[in-house]
């Protein structure tokens, strides 16, 4: 709607050749974000001193709720409030601020709450602010705490700080330690599936808790009697609204799975906690048999799958859409073909920046080599495409490794990758979290019509402080965030000492769920 706004007005200006407004709208529409914010703002106040053909503002008043006019012609300043209003969605954090400087009523537009609350709406989502507005003690404090001042803190957070979750009545039943598990944050509450342990053996325990809001709640998981899924490690398991969808894996005997499971959680006041599984009709069509391998939702109904270890221990490097049906009754794959695209691996991370854009990290790759390039699969109608982001690491402290494999790669509030733990070529596992911030790559210049294949990013990398608990450092561990995007939940994985492929004896999986908290200094 609002693009077809900006359009409309594009023509009715063309027509009525409103130099100022032409101006405006050229400079709304132009990559603003590479301009300094003192010289936008320049350029907005150079336009606003302009005058119009009051023609073009007439035609526009029937919709306006505001049109003021002065010795018979229109500025800039004259805009309804309301198309100024949907012109500001368009930009950049960066640009509304610059617009707001250049005069008392823009200022009033560009800071309102009002028109914040819709920027955070439009850059993280409606579950995303629903979510943090419910997090708040009160309505008070909410109203304490404006919407601009929010963002700017999302936008620059800097540390993290973790906490140990309480432990439950020590006579409970808990998730024995694992690795290379499932664990989702879905319906409020947190799921748990399969992985790995000790002896190299599989599980097929399910395992929930309820979070709801509170990310501190005193947590009580609950083990759910499903029967199914086969017991496995290695495999993937997405949320796509508010169902799992699981595919392949690895047993304890080496056998590799290309079964897709659909899973529900459904919530009862007495019963508690329910997950219902049921093996998912694909037809003839579905990707070879694997584990290790990496899988995302990239719409409310398709999740996207790359790579891991195929049969005989081959490292693959396809790439696999499912689409499910409207009602989820069965699914539909097929192979995107691309080319370049991401080299072999597994072990590396997919994630959902937008409903048409996925980000690839890390992995190992066919030499066992460990890899930190980024790549990014544009998905739209008709048309799939992989480019690799070439990036400049800048202020990385000397001893700091970045390429890993086994990490997390979640995407938090602001659109940002959070990326924690993993191991490196030599199999030290690392503890560390980093902020790949990603909210900047321009959509625009990503469309398939305009993509290159090579994207230089600078200080895309940011290192975290972390803050709080001291988690061990780990790999192969599970992470996922709850609907705030502010709350990270992560749970096992290995840990300790120095591993060699050679020498399972060093492994020791871990059994422990701890919260990891976006510092927001609000």
């Amino acid at each position: 709607m609002c693009i077809y706004i900006i359009k409309s007005i594009i023509v009715k200006l063309e027509e009525k050749q409103s130099r100022p407004i032409i101006e405006l709208s050229t400079l709304l529409l132009s990559p603003l974000s590479t301009l300094p914010p003192l010289i936008i703002a320049i350029k907005f106040q150079a336009i606003i001193t302009k005058t119009a053909n009051p023609c073009f503002f007439s035609s526009m008043a029937e919709t306006s709720t505001t049109t003021s006019f002065i010795n018979g012609y229109s500025s800039i300043a004259s805009l309804a409030t309301d198309h100024l209003f949907t012109i500001l969605l368009l930009l950049p954090m960066d640009s509304i601020l610059s617009f707001a400087m250049t005069c008392k009523k823009f200022r009033y537009l560009a800071t309102s709450d009002i028109l914040w609350e819709s920027v955070c709406r439009r850059d993280w989502g409606n579950t995303a602010v629903d979510a943090l507005k419910s997090s708040f003690h009160d309505d008070e404090q909410r109203r304490l705490i404006p919407w601009i001042r929010l963002y700017k803190q999302v936008s620059r957070v800097d540390s993290v700080c973790c906490y140990k979750l309480a432990e439950p009545d020590p006579d409970l039943v808990l998730p024995v330690p694992r690795a290379s598990h499932s664990l989702n944050f879905v319906s409020g509450c947190l799921v748990l599936f399969g992985g790995g342990y000790e002896g190299g053996r599989d599980l097929d325990d399910t395992w929930a808790v309820y979070i709801g809001n509170n990310s501190q709640n005193m947590l009580k998981w609950q083990k759910i009697q499903t029967g199914t899924p086969s017991g496995r490690f290695g495999h993937t398991c997405v949320v796509i609204e508010n169902y799992l969808v699981l595919f392949g894996g690895i047993n304890e005997r080496g056998d590799r799975h290309s079964d897709t499971w659909l899973g529900q959680v459904s919530l009862h006041e007495n019963l508690g906690i329910s997950l219902s599984w049921q093996l998912l009709d694909v037809g003839s069509t579905s990707p070879p048999p694997r584990g290790a391998h990496a899988a995302c939702c990239i719409s409310s109904r398709k999740m996207v799958i790359h790579g891991g270890i195929g049969l005989n221990g081959v490292r693959l490097d396809d790439t696999w859409i499912i689409e499910l049906s409207e009602n989820r009754c069965y699914g539909t794959w097929h192979k995107i073909v691309s080319h370049p695209s991401p080299p072999a691996r597994s072990g590396h991370s997919l994630t959902c920046i937008s409903e048409t854009q996925t980000i690839l990290f890390g992995g190992r790759g066919l030499g066992y080599e460990v890899l930190n390039d980024i790549w990014v699969l544009h998905v739209t109608e008709g048309y799939s495409k992989w480019v690799q982001i070439f990036y400049e690491l800048q202020n990385i402290p000397a001893g700091v490794s970045l390429p890993r494999v086994g990490h997390s790669a979640t995407s938090i509030i602001g659109g940002r990758l959070l990326i924690h733990g993993g191991e490196d070529s030599l199999r030290h596992r690392k503890d560390d979290f980093w902020v790949l911030d990603i909210s900047h790559i321009s959509l625009e210049k990503m469309h398939p019509t305009r993509l290159n294949s090579k994207r230089m990013l600078a200080n895309k990398w940011r290192r975290l402080t972390p803050e709080g608990y001291k988690p061990g450092c780990r790999s192969f561990h599970r992470a996922c965030v709850d609907d705030s995007g502010r709350y990270l939940y992560v749970f096992g994985g290995m840990v300790d000492g120095l591993l060699q492929p050679a020498e399972p004896a060093g492994l020791r999986f871990d059994g422990e769920l701890f919260l990891v908290e976006l510092v927001l200094q609000l």
